[in-house]
């Protein structure tokens, strides 16, 4: 199997293992850290009860769900991956730390990128770049997979906008990933039509489609 194909769960059972909260194999992040929940690629019928005991709110990957759980909500997404990406430092970037996060709290929440939450900065590097002392724009790093890092949380102030500085962080961020002889890769929405054609152009390359499923296990016993 390539870790690729269940990203979070190679993450948390490889080099965010650290972070794992676990009951038997299911796992999750910390909830102020991530909403990603993990299972086995195919998991049993006690890994599902588990999970349900560890975190009945579960957001997974492309798992089909026993009876007991209710889908909240399905994303398509597209997988990419850019093992010959052209990437480059930014000059005007700055890392990002503990100190930024209410600033960096408030673009994701203006912005929509993805979930972004309190003790994200941890998962990895994050950068942003700042205007008269603002945070203007960020990217960072999420899921670490063996031999792989994800790139999220790309986002840019309405303000800011038209002058390439999420695309910028994006290869910046991208950069430091390559230089530790690891390959970015990134999860955008199916629909997203706009920034899939900007990743194919940058050189990303469709690896699979998969979904997110927001799950809520209900208590109705298996049968």
């Amino acid at each position: 199997m390539n870790p690729l194909d269940n990203a979070a769960h190679s993450a948390l059972t490889g080099p965010h293992a650290h972070f794992a909260e676990s009951k038997g194999n299911a796992l999750r992040y910390p909830p102020d850290m991530s909403p990603f929940t993990a299972l086995p690629l195919t998991p049993s019928s006690t890994d599902w009860l588990d999970l349900a005991a560890l975190s009945p709110r579960a957001v997974l990957n492309g798992h089909a769900p026993p009876p007991d759980w209710h889908v909240v909500t399905r994303l398509p997404l597209f997988q990419f991956v850019g093992p010959d990406l052209v990437t480059s430092p930014e000059p005007e970037a700055v890392v990002l730390g503990a100190a930024d996060v209410p600033e960096m709290l408030e673009l994701a929440d203006l912005t929509k990128p993805g979930p972004f939450l309190p003790r994200t900065i941890e998962m990895g590097t994050y950068l942003g770049v700042r205007r008269n002392g603002r945070l203007v724009a960020m990217a960072g790093e999420r899921l670490h997979v063996p031999g792989h890092t994800e790139i999220s949380a790309v986002c840019t102030h309405p303000d800011a906008r038209g002058q390439g500085l999420g695309t910028r962080l994006l290869l910046a961020v991208a950069h430091g990933i390559r230089a530790r002889g690891e390959t970015p890769f990134l999860h955008v929405l199916a629909s997203n039509t706009g920034a899939i054609r900007l990743y194919e152009r940058l050189g990303f390359q469709q690896r699979l489609s998969t979904e997110f499923l927001v799950l809520d296990h209900t208590g109705t016993p298996v049968t």
